[in-house]
């Protein structure tokens, strides 16, 4: 048997490994019966051309590469759908929180200043982290969340972005501050403060 074929039909891999793309394409679609659907084609499609790895990769970074283009395919044709009225309405709702943050001359208020975050990188090396940085991703707005997945998670060139949801270059680059703001502030209430909070 090939060692691809050995590995995955070991439980504990496959069992950790499916959990991890199921949670990875749910934050993508947010949609967790869609989610499993596409983690299970992954892996049928992955024993179907076993013989196409070739070990020059992890195999965990394989799956992953066939799983982000099943979800990229799927965002696309989910975009044709996507009512662009709703991501006007929801982003134009968080405008307000957002001007607070600033004094008039566009600097930070004094209580509103990005906080020192210590070592980031120790941080990233912490499974918490991830957790982390996965409930506050679940805290966007659906259709902010999509635009900055799409742009970070999935690497959609920012044009295509636009394309595919049907807004302009300036409400992207908008929606994207806004969720990295967003994912800032969620990060250092409930990871970097001294005091961790519960969601």
């Amino acid at each position: 048997m090939n060692t691809i074929g050995s590995l995955l039909i070991e439980a504990s891999v496959i069992e950790q490994m499916r959990n991890d793309m199921i949670r990875f394409a749910s934050l993508q679609l947010r949609n967790d019966s869609l989610a499993e659907d596409v983690v299970q084609e992954v892996l049928v499609v992955a024993l179907d051309n076993s013989s196409a790895y070739a070990g020059r990769s992890e195999l965990r970074t394989w799956l992953f590469a066939i799983l982000k283009n099943k979800i990229v395919d799927l965002i696309r044709q989910q975009a044709r759908t996507t009512n662009v009225s709703a991501l006007s309405a929801e982003e134009e709702s968080l405008d307000q929180a957002f001007e607070s943050l600033f004094k008039t001359n566009a600097h930070w208020l004094p209580g509103a200043r990005p906080s020192n975050w210590g070592d980031p990188e120790e941080s990233l090396r912490e499974q918490r982290f991830w957790e982390v940085f996965d409930a506050c991703l679940k805290h966007l707005p659906e259709n902010t969340a999509r635009v900055f997945m799409m742009r970070e998670f999935l690497e959609f060139e920012t044009a295509e972005v636009c394309h595919e949801l049907g807004i302009s270059s300036n409400n992207c680059n908008v929606i994207l501050y806004r969720a990295r703001n967003r994912l800032r502030r969620c990060l250092e209430e409930k990871w970097f403060s001294p005091f961790e909070m519960s969601f």
